[in-house]
């Protein structure tokens, strides 16, 4: 898959917030101000439609870290599923690997969870996986390897004890998958309507 070389400030920028938890007092006073020799113009009128489900589409997908082959392809799954699309492709994109390993605190963001699963320092249920978009299941174990868990930032997060999400539980070294996300336990700024419409054009 190709790689997104985009610097991540202007990416929060265009999308309001900041995406990776790594901007800092830069990236914060700038955030109401879009990327662009007119970032600073105002706007005239009310954005269209289509823009506000674009936006709140590449919101979702610049979050977790995907290109929009592969956000497609998630969507398509949750096409699939029992429930609503909207809220069954927010539940899906949390099981993935990286962001689990990003919601157990073991990682700062989900890049560098992503990283620490792409060096195979990410065992599930003993098997090393190195695909960071691997779908993780309730009673799955997801356990990091000696070698990480001995680095300092990742003995820094232990230390801090951020809390964890109810669908998950932390253990020693690791954790364990309790039960598959709920919709209010995901970012409630994230708008899913908007992005079933948009993919319904």
């Amino acid at each position: 898959m190709g790689r997104d070389r985009e610097p991540k400030h202007k990416r929060s920028r265009r999308e309001g917030v900041d995406l990776y938890g790594t901007g800092g007092k830069s990236l914060q006073r700038r955030l109401d101000q879009p990327p662009g020799e007119h970032g600073r113009q105002l706007r005239r009128g009310r954005p269209s439609e289509y823009a506000k489900q674009l936006r709140a589409k590449q919101r979702v997908k610049r979050t977790y870290g995907m290109r929009e082959r592969q956000f497609r392809r998630f969507y398509r799954l949750a096409e699939r599923a029992t429930e609503p699309p909207g809220p069954a492709l927010l539940k899906i994109l949390e099981r993935r690997l990286d962001n689990v390993v990003y919601r157990l605190g073991f990682a700062r963001t989900r890049p560098q969870a992503r990283q620490f699963v792409n060096h195979g320092h990410v065992l599930v249920d003993g098997r090393r996986v190195t695909i960071p978009s691997y779908l993780v299941t309730p009673g799955q174990a997801v356990v990091l390897d000696a070698g990480i868990l001995h680095s300092p930032d990742v003995q820094d997060l232990a230390e801090d004890r951020l809390p964890v999400p109810d669908w998950l539980e932390r253990r020693s070294g690791g954790g364990h998958v309790v039960r598959e996300p709920h919709r209010e336990e995901i970012d409630a700024d994230f708008d899913e309507q908007l992005i079933v419409e948009f993919y319904s054009r």
